[in-house]
């Protein structure tokens, strides 16, 4: 039987339980106001003063915390349910409100044992969310109020990555959650989702490579082929791809890559939902969210593969975190890592190689019927600008990370390292820059040939199984 408004009354002991806890919250406050009055009525000095005024904000904030604390414990609304809810398997889930969009729930106790909610929301419009939970086998319903934690990267934009978070209760260990605007209603009408990282694995892999939103009609066909061979060159066994779209003959070779065990598509159909942008800012283009929600998809990314994954890794399909004293990722990162104990966030400088300027070494005729840009013919990297920042892009440990933008993580348990240029740097070919610079001002970096013979290998075997 479902949960109606009119029945969601739970159990008396649940809510004796709940309101003996208020009033014991209630109780301490006042003894706590009882013991400042005591101790500051008769002082007179400023010193004396101040004291009292600090005791007892302290005392107010912390009475005030355990409140709020125990205004998001679970709550029993009923018992004996089937647990019947329709189980969704969309990438993007809007709710009811349509100011709402779930992506995906994960199991966190990395401090307290909580679920996790990916999603995005409008940073006005949605203030309040529950968790709801069906706790077999005696099909008790619990109701969560969640802590909703837009991320500080919203760009101006009206919708952004949040973050919705549930205490969980006791003894049930959820294997699927409900979200809702409201403790009230009927739980069989709520769409539920599987809760992930539930059981703890050991990691299968050592890098994940998370592209985050593909789109735009995507055919750079050749360049992305070159990109998936050298990050397994370097040590990647898997690459995650959030697809919003691309050309047919992408499709064909994203279909092998996955076949082959190496890429897994994620569906990204957010331009259903909401008006995206291409534009990182919202002054630059005023729509719903930036970049086809690309910080929303790297989330996920990292809390999708904490568990199966040693590191992620977070760049764009055009960008190569190529290591300059290292021969491959294993062997730079262990090295990074010994270097700088604690650290879980490594940060990689980008570097511009236009792909207007080009050499004629490795022309290869076959690689000029396919499209895209064929990254051994730029090897001339733009200088830095006076007074500007290169942007960074990340390797990181995923249990040390809660919430990441692109260019640098936002919340982390672990330490940020900017990794030294004569280390690594990003190989990143694309429309230049700065294109008025000659070909004389550029200079001239041929690290990445000395993956040639391997890549171009590689590579061919990949066109002659999709392309030529």
């Amino acid at each position: 039987m479902g949960v109606s408004g009119s029945s969601v009354l739970g159990t008396g002991a649940d809510h004796l339980t709940m309101r003996q806890h208020k009033v014991q919250g209630q109780r301490n406050l006042h003894q706590h106001l009882d013991t400042i009055r005591m101790l500051c009525g008769g002082k007179k000095s400023y010193f004396a003063a101040a004291v009292c005024i600090i005791t007892l904000t302290s005392m107010v904030t912390l009475s005030y915390l355990r409140l709020q604390r125990l205004s998001h414990l679970p709550k029993i609304i009923q018992e004996g349910s089937r647990c019947r809810g329709k189980i969704t398997n969309s990438t993007i889930t809007p709710l009811k409100d349509n100011r709402t969009f779930i992506i995906a729930p994960y199991f966190d106790d990395r401090e307290s044992k909580t679920i996790r909610v990916i999603g995005i929301v409008h940073h006005e419009d949605v203030k309040q969310l529950y968790c709801w939970f069906c706790c077999q086998p005696n099909g008790k319903i619990y109701v969560s109020k969640a802590k909703i934690d837009i991320h500080s990267d919203r760009f101006g934009f009206p919708y952004g990555a949040a973050d919705i978070v549930c205490l969980e209760p006791e003894n049930c260990d959820p294997t699927h959650v409900s979200i809702h605007q409201s403790p009230h209603g009927n739980i069989d009408q709520l769409p539920r989702f599987e809760i992930k990282n539930r059981k703890a694995e050991t990691s299968s892999v050592d890098f994940t490579v998370c592209i985050s939103a593909m789109f735009g009609n995507y055919n750079n066909v050749l360049q992305f082929i070159q990109s998936i061979e050298m990050y397994k060159i370097l040590g990647v066994q898997k690459v995650v791809i959030y697809k919003n779209n691309c050309s047919q003959l992408m499709e064909k070779v994203l279909k092998f890559y996955t076949e082959e065990g190496t890429v897994e598509v994620i569906p990204w159909p957010i331009n259903s939902h909401l008006k995206v942008s291409s534009k990182w800012h919202f002054s630059m283009d005023a729509k719903d969210i930036g970049y086809y929600g690309q910080i929303t998809a790297l989330n996920d990314c990292i809390y999708r593969n904490m568990q199966r994954s040693k590191f992620v890794v977070l760049n764009d399909a055009d960008e190569i975190i190529l290591p300059l004293k290292h021969p491959d990722w294993i062997t730079m990162m262990s090295s990074l890592q010994e270097q700088n104990p604690g650290t879980g966030i490594f940060l990689f400088e980008n570097h511009i190689f236009p792909e207007t300027i080009s050499t004629h070494v490795f022309n290869i005729s076959s690689w000029n019927t396919v499209p895209g840009v064929n990254i051994l013919q730029h090897i001339h990297r733009e200088p830095d600008r006076k007074d500007v920042f290169n942007p960074r892009k990340m390797i990181i440990d995923p249990r040390k990370v809660i919430q990441t933008s692109v260019h640098s993580v936002l919340r982390a348990y672990g330490n940020s390292v900017n990794v030294p240029m004569d280390v690594a740097l990003i190989y990143h070919c694309r429309v230049p820059l700065q294109g008025n610079l000659p070909r004389e001002s550029l200079i001239r970096d041929t690290t990445l040939w000395r993956y040639n013979s391997s890549l171009i290998v590689n590579v061919n075997k990949v066109l002659y199984q999709t392309v030529l």
